[in-house]
């Protein structure tokens, strides 16, 4: 072999050696993305069944203690407006729902290897959560800033001081309506985050493909 020819087959496993590090490190890169997105979706699928939990749980000691009006001492006002905690319970349901997609074809081989499915819902899945738990925010302070009507936080933790030996336990309504809300709300930029990584990967798994057929043809076929 002629000193040329070993230059030449030199420089080749350099490129390819060189090529090789940088699949590496775009891979390393998918892998920290996608274990960033799948911990945060975990934390954002506890945070939607905390809220759907203690948010449903209000709703039901209400439906369970109503009395009509013409009841001597009713618990609750003759005019209410539940639209503010049907809001949090249908927006941490759709956040459960989405998250618990997206982490079943993140962590089931099966689904996974679905690759048109997986990178899809990996985008979608927390866009749809993001946009839920915005929109039920958005319609929460719109009607929970009323003046004239109560709603089921506003009237528990206006009572929250009275003792009582039964349902409804005003002051538990009130700490479990808080912690939904409280919740809710942080749901909104951890699910933007989530997005935002999930954009990111989709991103990198694009260059990492793209890597793959050049890496075959950039290897050097010696004679």
């Amino acid at each position: 072999m002629s000193f040329d020819t070993k230059v030449q087959v030199s420089t080749s496993n350099f490129e390819v050696d060189s090529h090789d590090q940088f699949c590496q490190k775009q891979q390393k890169q998918v892998r920290m993305a996608d274990s960033a997105r799948v911990s945060l979706t975990i934390l954002a699928l506890l945070c939607g069944l905390t809220t759907l939990g203690t948010s449903g749980h209000t709703l039901t000691v209400y439906n369970a203690t109503h009395l009509a009006s013409d009841f001597n001492l009713p618990l609750w006002p003759e005019h209410f407006d539940l639209r503010p905690s049907i809001t949090l319970v249908v927006g941490s349901a759709i956040v459960v729902l989405t998250n618990m997609v997206s982490l079943l074809f993140s962590k089931v081989q099966m689904l996974r290897d679905r690759t048109l499915i997986h990178t899809s819902l990996t985008f979608v899945a927390p866009f749809v959560g993001f946009a839920a738990v915005m929109t039920s925010m958005i319609f929460f302070y719109a009607v929970n800033a009323s003046t004239t009507v109560d709603t089921l936080q506003g009237w528990s933790c206006r009572w929250d001081y009275a003792g009582m030996s039964t349902k409804p336990y005003f002051g538990t309504l009130c700490k479990e309506s808080q912690t939904a809300l409280y919740l809710s709300v942080s749901l909104v930029p951890l699910e933007l985050i989530v997005l935002t990584i999930a954009a990111y990967q989709m991103v990198l798994e694009r260059k990492a493909s793209a890597l793959i057929p050049s890496r075959k043809t950039s290897s050097p076929a010696l004679s």
